[in-house]
């Protein structure tokens, strides 16, 4: 990946963009929490998402924002398709990207045709700002192959600090349309809990073919008052968040941030 030099010249969401990444992937890290919280979901997301997929594979990233994930699946000799709301995010993408193995296809999901023609799509903490998740992902749902895959990241609803409604709770999501798309954490309008990944999949015509919960409450600073995550080794952070996986799956899903899930659509 290119690491793009910056002008005082650029859009502001460029400029945006290039403080997420100089967080995320240039190594100048300033909140240790944000950046392993990052790590964690990213590593999970491309696992999940490359699992039995061989390289050439056609991989859809919707709202895929500055493209990171997308530039990572490219590298690995996947043929990605870029799409964002944003249609100038493009432009700042293609400065960080030396693979010419990914296609921009700016614009909103729901104006796209249902083709069926991807082997897998990514869509990474964007459920949750959309006032019709099922909605959103019976969309999705219908640009993958038999046999393909959807690879999601969201907050978890069922965090014990979560103050945000259960979209399976609410009996008129269209009351919150108006605040739908708007990004990072102030357009959160749902937090999905880990039981209602499976029952909209099947609503969809997925199935849930793995769930992981991630960031733990060290990873996500939630101990930052005993522990300064930038004082100790990025490898006793990343044994104790696998260590949290072996945690009872009740205990899980209340301590930890994010949830990773993979749904597979039946062949």
């Amino acid at each position: 990946m290119n690491i793009p030099v910056y002008s005082d010249t650029w859009p502001q969401t460029w400029k945006t963009c290039y403080s997420f990444d100089r967080e995320e992937v240039f190594g100048q890290i300033s909140h240790w929490n944000y950046y392993y919280s990052y790590c964690n979901r990213r590593d999970a997301a491309l696992s999940m998402i490359c699992k039995d997929l061989k390289r050439g594979a056609r991989i859809m990233d919707v709202a895929a924002g500055q493209g990171n994930f997308s530039i990572a699946l490219a590298e690995m000799g996947y043929d990605v398709f870029w799409n964002d709301l944003r249609d100038d995010l493009g432009g700042y993408v293609k400065l960080k990207d030396q693979t010419n193995r990914i296609t921009y296809l700016p614009g909103n999901i729901f104006d796209f045709p249902e083709n069926g023609c991807y082997d897998a799509v990514l869509v990474t903490e964007i459920i949750e700002h959309v006032a019709h998740p099922d909605k959103f992902l019976e969309k999705i749902s219908s640009f993958v192959r038999p046999g393909g895959a959807v690879v999601i990241t969201t907050p978890n609803g069922a965090h014990y600090k979560n103050t945000l409604p259960k979209f399976s709770d609410t009996e008129d999501p269209s009351i919150y349309e108006s605040l739908q798309f708007k990004p990072d954490g102030d357009g959160h309008i749902f937090l999905m809990h880990p039981e209602e990944i499976a029952t909209l999949a099947r609503k969809c015509g997925l199935v849930l073919d793995s769930l992981r919960l991630l960031n733990s409450p060290l990873a996500s600073g939630r101990f930052e008052h005993l522990f300064k995550l930038k004082r100790l080794p990025q490898l006793c952070v990343r044994i104790a968040e696998r260590a949290v996986g072996f945690l009872p799956h009740s205990l899980k899903k209340k301590i930890c941030m994010t949830i990773a899930a993979r749904l597979v659509k039946p062949s």
